[in-house]
């Protein structure tokens, strides 16, 4: 019979996280170490970013290894896995994190409205977002599989899976996919357990690049998070914690599931003056 640690517990895992050269999940890479992950591979597109947050998860006292991974690359994609795998042994946990918004390809607003998007940025997000989790998924299930220690997936979705915002029409269906996708997973690969969470505006680089692209950012803001009942901009940590919850033995009988982190914004339909 499987045994599980106690509150919080990590202690001993092996972790693969996506995205994690910055913002959520580079706080997500530090919080599984400072929980007592063994080790942690540390995937970005940047390597130097990649290696910084690296060395932070040394820091909190976890093995670490730097991958550069180009999400838009199956075979980069199984060679993160299977770098990861040589690197530790085995694979317990993976955290899809990675993600990227039409901001990022687009400088005009006018430019990302569902009728004025490019079809190439379309492409890009969804690969990266969706498409992406899926394939990073397929190349770590059966090392998740073979695991001994309590396997589980977790996976960023957004608040833009739940509800519709302007000039993010890709961003929005790819987490809607996720949020999905986790149900599917979780179906599929039990007993590795999977699940997501759907923050709504954290102070990352993503976040600070879309409201850099507004033609008015203090009022961007403004709008943002006028609908939250905690009014302010959510912290990376926040969010870092509750994905590693859903990592740990503790989360061992919560599957499928998707987990809002957003201030209150979608608990009601009212705005703060």
């Amino acid at each position: 019979m499987q045994t599980y640690m106690g509150i919080g517990s990590l202690d001993g895992k092996t972790c693969l996280v996506t995205g994690a050269g910055q913002g959520i999940g580079q706080a997500i890479a530090v919080e599984l170490a400072r929980q007592g992950a063994a080790a942690v591979a540390v995937a970005d597109l940047n390597e130097k970013t990649a290696a910084e947050t690296a060395d932070l998860v040394r820091a909190a006292g976890a093995q670490a290894e730097a991958i550069g991974c180009d999400l838009r690359d199956r075979a980069q994609i199984e060679g993160m896995v299977t770098r990861t795998v040589e690197r530790f042994g085995c694979l317990d946990v993976l955290v899809n994190n990675a993600g990227v918004i039409e901001s990022a390809f687009v400088d005009r607003p006018q430019d990302r409205a569902v009728d004025t998007l490019p079809e190439e940025v379309w492409d890009a997000v969804y690969e990266v977002n969706l498409k992406a989790v899926w394939l990073t998924t397929k190349a770590a299930a059966p090392h998740l599989r073979r695991s001994a220690r309590g396997a589980s997936i977790v996976n960023t979705a957004s608040v833009s899976g739940l509800t519709g915002f302007a000039q993010a029409p890709i961003y929005g269906t790819t987490k809607a996919g996720v949020i999905h996708l986790t149900k599917v997973t979780a179906v599929d690969l039990a007993p590795v357990r999977c699940n997501c969470f759907c923050p709504g505006v954290i102070e990352t680089p993503l976040a600070r690049d879309f409201f850099a692209a507004a033609d008015d950012r203090d009022a961007m803001e403004r709008e943002l998070t006028a609908p939250q009942l905690v009014r302010r901009l959510g912290r990376t940590e926040e969010v870092a914690r509750l994905a590693c919850f859903l990592a740990s033995d503790d989360a061992a009988f919560i599957t499928g599931a998707s987990y809002v982190v957003d201030g209150g914004a979608l608990a009601w339909r009212g705005v703060r003056e």
